[in-house]
């Protein structure tokens, strides 16, 4: 699949995971042909809209979401929009990143599953979020999404150590919120991709990174970047994205 295809995909999926996020908070978002936007603001970590195209009209964009209340965010997709005179300001620069699913199955000595109840869930939500305070950001309703794909790494006592979410589409499975309690994402990464492999293993796998070491840590595990995003915030004091 061409670069820019493999974008778009990406760019699909990773919208269709926002939407389910919202939507477990009770939050309703619209697909559109340019993009995927929330009228409401969109719960902590997640964009308001999120570019499915290239070359998607910005003005038309801000008026489907919400710039009266501070923290409004978009995730332009293929960094090629101008928001400044919509009020925003570039937060940060990822990269889209690619494993084509020809690539060797990474192996890990941690046992994994999916998370299907609300204990479990609750149990990966804490180790994901590891003291910060919002571990309730991931509620039971998320296990409703037939797409959503909560993936638990387990020490030998049981305990949730590692995961992430994968969230498949027509085309691609996107991977986010990956983490390890101990050793970062290169201990994250197999046992991730391990799961991937069992559970989808035609797809290939997409996300993206923030930041030239989590980017390499992704390439040692089989990643290469594939395009930028971007993401614009409307005030300097609202929330980060995810």
């Amino acid at each position: 699949m061409p670069k820019q295809l493999l974008v778009q995909a990406a760019a699909r999926n990773n919208a269709e995971w926002c939407a389910a996020m919202s939507r477990s908070h009770g939050l309703a978002g619209e697909f559109g042909a340019q993009d995927w936007t929330a009228s409401a603001r969109t719960p902590l970590y997640y964009p308001d809209a999120v570019t499915l195209v290239p070359g998607a009209d910005p003005a038309a964009l801000a008026t489907r979401i919400d710039t009266t209340t501070p923290g409004a965010s978009v995730k332009d997709s293929f960094a090629d929009l101008d928001l400044r005179e919509a009020g925003f300001q570039v937060l940060s620069e990822a990269q889209w990143i690619h494993r084509p699913a020809s690539a060797l199955a990474s192996t890990s000595d941690l046992a994994w599953d999916v998370a299907g109840d609300p204990d479990t869930l609750r149990a990966w939500a804490h180790a994901w979020d590891n003291g910060e305070g919002n571990a309730d950001l991931f509620r039971p309703e998320l296990l409703d999404d037939p797409a959503t794909f909560v993936l638990a790494g387990r020490s030998s006592g049981g305990r949730v150590i590692a995961g992430a979410v994968a969230s498949r589409s027509d085309q691609v499975v996107g991977i986010s919120n990956v983490f390890a309690l101990e050793g970062g994402p290169d201990a994250a990464w197999p046992v991730v991709l391990d799961a991937v492999h069992g559970l989808f293993p035609t797809l290939p796998v997409v996300g993206y990174e923030h930041g030239s070491d989590d980017l390499a840590a992704a390439a040692r595990h089989g990643f290469e970047p594939v395009g930028p995003l971007r993401i614009w915030l409307h005030s300097p004091y609202g929330k980060r994205d995810r």
